[in-house]
């Protein structure tokens, strides 16, 4: 069936404000940064706000992957754990595919390895065990309508010791960062032992942590074409394009939340159903405050930059339908769900 998807992109441009957080520290603790335009500004890394989407979409009920380096144990699990041939197979199986690597491994995949191991000879020394189980598994996977793992789909997978397994993923996240100019703060703190003797005084520990507040800018985009080719279903790509904006909506960074609290959604989101080249925006120039917060300014940059981008652009736009979430009350996450399914339906 011919992808209808191809070359199309839902494109997600998202503001969201945080007051005191550290929603991403770096190697000693401190919220991670980046310097554009020539100042600070703080960052959220894409890989922690892929997680924290993956985490979402689990709580929804959507199946995932599991990342492990124990891809052993998710194929004895389909198997007879008591039959030791049979666990030894799979051990020989999962060292074919990956050595000591995190692997994002779908429940499907598992059971296809365990279906493998049952209906073949399986030799330790078998230099063709790799490809043959790359030639297998892509050939069930695709005669069952893709894979099961939503997050496989969208994020992808590489697997140097196996690259028939490679996934390319359908979602690509920018690096969040402040559309302004940040510095970090010191919370210094102590804390009372309730058992403190009548001779004991002051506190039994002090600490400090940083953190940072901001108004972050956040682009992803999703290319529909490679996740219909993942999936391999019109309505399962219309069904996972739905489950991620919502995860996308609510997901939020874990870091330091029992203590600081910043469960913040969207302020304001313009996303676009287009063809042609994905357009991030790099907000160079940081935007001022000048007493009235960073976020009304923030909208106003980017709706002229991407105004601006879509002028230069002309032709090569190729904009399909866009929406803008939250300029007013009832432009909320169910009528940007409802947007992108329609959208997407009438495409031929």
């Amino acid at each position: 069936m011919e992808n209808k998807f191809k070359n199309i992109k839902i494109e997600y441009h998202i503001l969201q404000s945080f007051p005191v957080t550290c929603l991403n520290r770096d190697d000693v603790g401190s919220p991670k940064t980046a310097v554009i335009g020539g100042v600070k500004r703080a960052r959220v890394s894409s890989q922690c706000w892929k997680r924290q989407v993956r985490v979402a979409l689990h709580e929804a009920g959507v199946p995932i992957a599991v990342r492990t380096k124990r891809i052993a144990d998710l194929i004895i699990e389909h198997l007879d754990s008591s039959d030791a041939k049979q666990v030894n197979d799979a051990e020989i199986v999962a060292s074919a595919i990956s050595d000591d690597t995190l692997v994002f491994f779908s429940n499907s995949e598992a059971e296809l390895m365990a279906k493998y191991i049952t209906e073949h000879k399986i030799k330790k020394d078998d230099k063709n065990l790799a490809d043959n189980l790359q030639k297998y598994l892509k050939s069930e996977i695709k005669s069952n309508r893709g894979i099961d793992g939503m997050d496989v789909a969208l994020f992808g997978r590489m697997i140097a010791k196996a690259p028939g397994m490679n996934i390319e993923g359908a979602a690509s996240f920018s690096h969040a960062i402040t559309t302004h100019r940040v510095s970090s703060e010191v919370d210094f703190f102590t804390a009372v032992d309730d058992r403190l003797t009548e001779e004991e005084t002051g506190s039994a520990h002090m600490g400090a942590l940083e953190f940072m507040s901001g108004t972050f800018y956040r682009y992803v985009s999703l290319n529909l074409g490679v996740l219909y080719e993942n999936l391999g279903d019109e309505n399962a790509t219309l069904k996972a394009v739905e489950e991620f904006t919502k995860a996308l909506y609510i997901a939020v960074p874990a870091a330091r939340q029992r203590t600081q609290a910043g469960y913040c959604l969207w302020d304001f989101a313009h996303v676009f159903v287009r063809k042609g080249q994905e357009i991030q925006l790099a907000f160079d120039a940081p935007v001022k405050a000048e007493g009235k917060g960073y976020l009304a300014p923030s909208i106003a940059v980017m709706e002229d930059s991407l105004k601006r981008n879509k002028t230069l652009m002309g032709s090569m736009f190729g904009e399909i339908g866009n929406y803008v979430f939250g300029d007013a009350p009832e432009h909320g996450i169910d009528g940007l769900t409802d947007f992108i399914t329609n959208t997407l339906k009438e495409i031929q």
